[in-house]
């Protein structure tokens, strides 16, 4: 099992506020949309530096996705932000509707997903956001696992032409992946390749993937972790190669399976590759306060239960 160096412990949202701030340098067309929450989504820098394209929209998310979309019809890439459940489930019309439908270059910037963001709640914790935007038509829906790749994810989206949604999260976490990355969207990253189990994971379960990893070493389990840092469109191809050499599958997200990572992974192999799969996610219910890692444990997205899934994977094959 590879070893990864902790560069340091930073949040992702901070890779985004840093990415759109060196976008902002090199390409003009970039502008800045937030929803009242500019600290929270660390797009102050931005603000200060181009005051004239930066527009404070308010609590009113549906009308910055309006907006949104106009400023691309004149040749702009607005990158919008606030919470993910504000991203979403707030303003599914105005996306499906003003951005996803007539294939607008909308770039929506989500923090604040998954259980991680913790005390703040169910009301905020949405883990339906995946499922929702991955079902739109022609939308790319990504989801980094650290600081490093959360800025690298945010210079690429602008290169890509047509929606993006991109996720991440409030809380410090490992920042392990290259600085100067080559990040590109639809192809996951092997991390540590293995013989025994594959264990796909995406955004803050990542690192979980790598701990497990470890664990399961020691146990004699060969696994072979993979970042899907992009969920649509899923790289069906590094999936499919590494299940066909291991035999059986762990997926891990912080979502509810239903919609998730896991049940696209589950999709590619019915079709193409039949293999046992385990899938780490929270089990169809809403969240509650409590602190990031009380909350992984309890809803079953943590190491432990990485290590449980793949064991139980492992035993399922032949």
């Amino acid at each position: 099992m590879k070893e990864f160096t902790v560069q340091n412990h930073k949040d992702t949202r901070s890779g985004f506020g840093a990415g759109l701030l060196e976008l902002g340098r090199k390409n003009p067309n970039v502008v800045g949309l937030c929803a009242d929450l500019t600290g929270s989504l660390k797009m102050g820098d931005f603000q200060k530096e181009f005051p004239d394209r930066f527009i404070q929209c308010g609590v009113a998310e549906a009308n910055m996705m309006g907006v949104a979309a106009g400023l691309t019809i004149g040749g702009k890439i607005p990158f919008t932000g606030t919470f993910a459940n504000f991203s979403t489930g707030r303003v599914y019309d105005q996306i499906r509707q003003s951005i996803a439908y007539s294939g607008k270059n909308v770039k929506i910037c989500a923090s604040h997903a998954g259980l991680t963001l913790g005390e703040d709640g169910a009301t905020h914790q949405i883990l339906e956001d995946v499922g929702m935007m991955k079902m739109l038509p022609g939308m790319t829906v990504i989801n980094p696992c650290d600081f490093n790749q959360t800025k690298a994810a945010t210079l690429a989206i602008a290169e890509h032409q047509g929606p993006v949604y991109l996720r991440f999260g409030r809380p410090k976490v490992e920042n392990f992946t290259p600085e100067d990355q080559d990040f590109q969207i639809g192809k996951a990253v092997m991390l540590s390749e293995g013989t025994d189990v594959s264990i796909f994971a995406t955004g803050h379960l990542v690192w979980k993937a790598i701990e497990a990893g470890h664990l399961l070493a020691k146990k004699g389990i060969s696994a072979e972790v993979i970042n899907i840092h992009t969920i649509k469109p899923l790289d069906v191809e590094a999936v499919i190669n590494s299940v066909k050499k291991t035999g059986c599958a762990v997926s891990a997200e912080e979502h509810n399976f239903h919609g998730g990572l896991g049940e696209s992974i589950a999709g590619a192999l019915a079709k193409d590759y039949p293999a046992p799969l385990e899938l780490v996610a929270v089990n169809d219910s809403f969240g509650e306060s409590g602190t990031p890692a009380e909350l992984m444990t309890k809803y079953g997205i943590d190491t432990p239960n990485i290590v449980a899934a793949a064991e139980k994977a492992f035993s399922r094959k032949g």
